[in-house]
């Protein structure tokens, strides 16, 4: 089989995590799919891949190998697309996940306007609050939050967000303003475990961090529930900035405890293509990059 064409099913897998949908992708039998993938780890004299019955894992050499297949694959389109005077056409198939509220709010517009501009793209949106690992799950583009674990992808910062304490100015009329974070403790809390798991709250006082035990009358699974509440003069809860960014600027929330705040989370764009990325993912890249850097809700 065409080296090429083994680079691209291999990749298949990797992306579709299995022979049998890599197969369907490909349009094509899954014992060519088997014998492709095991061609090259004969031609390399290395495992790509680790099989079990119920699942297929890219092992550490082949993480790497997939990354140079992206970029050898996207070079030879280029070309082609260059030759055929196709070079400004942007095609294809992308991932991204986010978490999943600052997915809807801040990503899904950066979606819906690439796939205006670009009549022959797709976009595969993931929006969850977990980790996504960007190369088991065949993810394009990621947006996270918070400090990054891995160093291996290329990350692009466009903003920060802070965890703020906030709630309804009845709230706050009918029960008080906390002043300090020993406060928390005389007040009504709602807790969203997407942001806060632990009942210590956390907060700095003199350049001394400190924490507060909180006893939540409300725990809710999703920030949306929480914020509701919230809104709604239930009580005060703890969430990122960007969540509550409508609710605060037209005053449905107050923010509280500002002087106490921890330090701002780091927002960024990933990738793992490089300068190398295909002209579909660098397209994307772009355009989410300007517009996640110009939303008043994730500040630079």
């Amino acid at each position: 089989m065409d080296r090429l064409e083994s680079m691209a099913i291999f990749l298949a897998v990797v992306d579709e995590g299995g022979f049998a949908a890599a197969a369907r992708k490909m349009k094509i039998s899954p014992p060519a799919v088997t014998r492709a993938v095991g061609e090259l780890e004969t031609a390399m004299g290395v495992r790509l891949l680790t099989r079990t019955t119920r699942v297929v894992r890219v092992t550490e050499v082949g993480a790497r190998y997939a990354s140079d297949c992206r970029r050898v694959l996207a070079d030879i389109t280029d070309m082609e697309d260059q030759a055929s005077g196709a070079h400004a056409a942007v095609r294809g198939r992308i991932v991204v996940t986010a978490p999943a509220l600052f997915g809807r709010m801040y990503v899904t517009p950066v979606v819906l306007a690439y796939l205006r501009r670009y009549p022959e793209a797709e976009v595969e949106c993931r929006f969850a609050d977990r980790v996504v690992n960007m190369m088991e799950e065949g993810v394009d583009v990621a947006i996270r939050i918070g400090q990054l674990q891995d160093s291996s992808y290329q990350a692009v910062p466009v903003g920060t967000v802070r965890r703020v304490v906030c709630a309804s100015p009845s709230y706050l009329e009918a029960h008080g303003t906390p002043l300090a974070p020993a406060d928390l403790k005389q007040h009504v809390i709602v807790s969203a475990r997407g942001v806060t798991p632990s009942p210590d709250w956390r907060f700095m006082k003199d350049d001394t961090a400190v924490s507060v035990r909180v006893q939540p009358r409300l725990s809710v699974m999703s920030n949306d529930e929480a914020i509701i509440a919230a809104t709604d003069g239930f009580g005060m809860t703890r969430v990122l900035s960007y969540m509550v960014a409508p609710q605060l600027s037209d005053g449905r929330l107050v923010e509280v405890l500002r002087a106490h705040e921890t330090a701002a989370l780091p927002v960024h764009v990933m990738h793992h293509e490089g300068r190398h990325a295909a002209r579909k993912v660098r397209a994307f890249l772009d355009m989410a990059i300007q517009e996640l850097r110009g939303a008043s809700a994730v500040s630079a």
